[in-house]
């Protein structure tokens, strides 16, 4: 693995904190560095430009930090602490206090690893009962979510395609390594056929209002069951990507589902919404929106594999991952 950047060294030092931690566990993902100390998570964005995200300049990030406390609240308000500057002073790094801002954190509280659906799930843990509940929150937050006729643009034709089509573009370097040329045209016919065959079903659904300012990343990591249900990390650094139909969104939580071979589960999270939303037409999209979600895990995963904090070890696991995502991509279709 390249050497860890200076702050981040620091930032894994118990002295660095105010509240002086145990210990400090590093998590990371392409565009984030996470720190696990206990009783908080600090969240560091990355100086990285990746296409859909731009975190390249200081106060790009605090602005990003800032939007993520405020968007994240809407589902999670309770866990969304405030923004917390690191600083330099005398050649010391610390969280908050005297000193000149070097980095931003986003300060969360830290929810019980092993209470998120995703590690529950391989242990059998979670019921109808738990998955009709995260549908019930979804559906409540979705009828109160944001919507104006800037986020219902997101929901025609020329902009579905602009984000399948954004899709394909960037795992084509990926072709042959974690997804098949074959596969990946497959894909592509199915969700091209889709759109240009579903263009009066796509419009109903926005003149009906159900193109939304969603959470974005609706998958099982992303959901917590403990002493209530909690939905975090929603997408704050490109509206595009959270601006869309609530089909969409349904579709990516059971997606993930189906990923678990938990179909029952998918099924009655899916009825569970429709039945709370009294969307009928949500059906007939699931399909088209699992593929289309599955596919966009495959090219994040994928992504992965050029990230130079990454180990080789985290690369191979990402590889296998990208891999299984495109090939629940392809049985949609």
């Amino acid at each position: 693995m390249t050497k860890q950047p200076a702050l981040v060294q620091a930032l894994l030092k118990p002295e660095t904190y105010p509240h002086s931690p145990q210990k400090v566990e590093l998590v990371q993902t392409q565009m984030s560095f996470l720190f696990l100390t206990g009783d908080y998570v600090y969240k560091v964005k990355k100086p990285v430009d990746l296409g859909y995200l731009d975190y390249t300049t200081l106060d790009k990030r605090r602005f990003f930090c800032q939007q993520e406390i405020e968007l994240n609240r809407r589902l999670c308000p309770e866990i969304y602490l405030e923004v917390v500057p690191i600083v330099s002073s005398r050649g010391q790094i610390r969280l908050g206090g005297e000193g000149d801002a070097i980095e931003y954190a986003v300060k969360m509280k830290q929810l019980p690893a092993e209470r998120m659906m995703d590690r529950l799930l391989p242990r059998d843990l979670v019921t109808e009962e738990m998955v009709a509940r995260v549908a019930e929150k979804l559906a409540a937050f979705h009828d109160k979510a944001a919507t104006s006729p800037e986020i219902s643009a997101y929901g025609e034709l020329d902009a579905i395609m602009i984000n399948t089509t954004e899709n394909f573009t960037q795992t084509e370097k990926y072709m042959d390594i974690s997804i098949p040329s074959q596969k990946c045209h497959q894909i592509k016919t199915y969700t091209d056929n889709f759109v240009k065959s579903n263009e009066s079903l796509f419009n109903r659904r926005v003149q009906d209002g159900r193109i939304k300012d969603c959470h974005g990343d609706l998958h099982a990591a992303h959901v917590c069951l403990s002493d209530g249900i909690y939905i975090y990390d929603c997408i704050e650094f490109n509206d595009r990507f959270r601006y869309g139909d609530v089909a969409s969104e349904v579709a990516f939580l059971a997606m993930d589902l189906d990923r678990f071979q938990r179909a029952d589960l998918s099924q009655a999270f899916v009825n569970a919404y429709i039945r709370m939303s009294q969307d009928k037409e949500l059906s007939q999209l699931l399909n088209f929106y699992k593929c289309y979600r599955a596919y966009v895990r495959g090219k994040v995963a994928s992504f992965m594999l050029d990230d130079l904090h990454v180990s080789e070890e985290e690369k191979t696991s990402a590889l296998a991952a990208a891999s299984r995502y495109f090939e629940l991509a392809e049985s949609y279709i």
